[in-house]
């Protein structure tokens, strides 16, 4: 085994196949199986299960991808230790978002972290924020945006953004959309609930505030996709409670009618999460800086 080899197949899981995994490293797709398929023959092992939709990790593949990581993230963090001693960042640094911010965040991100660390590497995953927090305990990842986390003696959470929660509803068809006046969480039981699974931050959210008003919600329907919640409200099967910033990513935006939550007035948060038992390297200092002006440009 290798670096390079390692490197190559932890891309390869994370992004479920071959052929991304390929653009994202830049090489061509046989060149990168021949080193998958070298590190199968060595281990004696197969890692990969491939399916119509691309690759899944087998049992083995699974121990050896918390291997890999733990072995890249050893190497990033000697090399950006004795990169700082010429104040030029380098490295490897991984950044968990939600899905729902990361439509808004990735490009930007990315198009900063070019110009700014050249000499650096940015990969990004996406994953719900539950997901996200045990990836940064675990070590998988260096840094996570995560809404709503519970405190975790192993995490060091960083408020960035308050976002009240709203009713979203499908607009009129044909008319002008009016000024859609607040709404008060006791009219909340009146309106059928397109929302995501419990594991969703959002939802446990929604369903502590209901819970504190004195108000049994209606579920309709429980789907875990922000966009594919959008789509049914628009198709008129339910409303949705979303963020402003979540609506204004979609780009079904005007098809909707956005309502702030009242009386109370629930409010998510957008959090920096990073490992409380691991001292940051200055890449990943870099990173949080541009990440903490990106999120708080949001609010501008």
């Amino acid at each position: 085994m290798n670096l390079k080899q390692l490197e190559y197949f932890v891309h390869v899981a994370e992004l479920g196949s071959f052929s991304k995994a390929a653009v994202v490293l830049d090489i061509a797709q046989p060149a990168l199986s021949r080193q998958v398929r070298g590190l199968e023959t060595e281990l004696r092992q197969q890692l990969f299960l491939r399916n119509g939709r691309g690759v899944a990790l087998t049992d083995a593949g699974k121990r050896l991808f918390d291997h890999s990581v733990a072995v890249l993230q050893l190497m990033a963090h000697a090399r950006a230790d004795l990169g700082a001693s010429r104040d030029e960042p380098v490295g490897r640094v991984t950044i968990g978002l939600p899905p729902s911010i990361g439509r808004q965040l990735t490009l930007p991100l990315i198009d900063r972290f070019k110009k700014q660390l050249p000499a650096a590497r940015l990969a990004i995953v996406e994953g719900l924020s539950t997901h996200i927090v045990e990836w940064v305990t675990t070590g998988r990842i260096d840094i996570g945006l995560v809404y709503n986390p519970e405190a975790q003696a192993g995490l060091e959470i960083t408020p960035l953004l308050q976002e009240a929660l709203s009713l979203v509803s499908r607009a009129a068809r044909g008319k002008r959309k009016p000024a859609a006046p607040p709404l008060p969480m006791k009219e909340l039981p009146r309106y059928p609930l397109i929302v995501p699974e419990r594991v969703h931050a959002m939802r446990r959210l929604l369903e502590t505030q209901a819970a504190l008003a004195g108000i049994k919600l209606d579920i309709a329907w429980e789907v875990s996709s922000v966009p594919s919640i959008i789509d049914l409200v628009c198709a008129g099967y339910g409303h949705a409670v979303l963020t402003a910033s979540g609506v204004a990513a979609s780009a079904r935006a005007g098809e909707l009618v956005v309502r702030r939550l009242t009386d109370p007035a629930p409010v998510s948060v957008l959090c920096l999460a990073v490992s409380a038992h691991k001292r940051p390297t200055p890449l990943a200092l870099h990173a949080m800086r541009l990440l903490t002006e990106l999120v708080r440009g949001l609010s501008t």
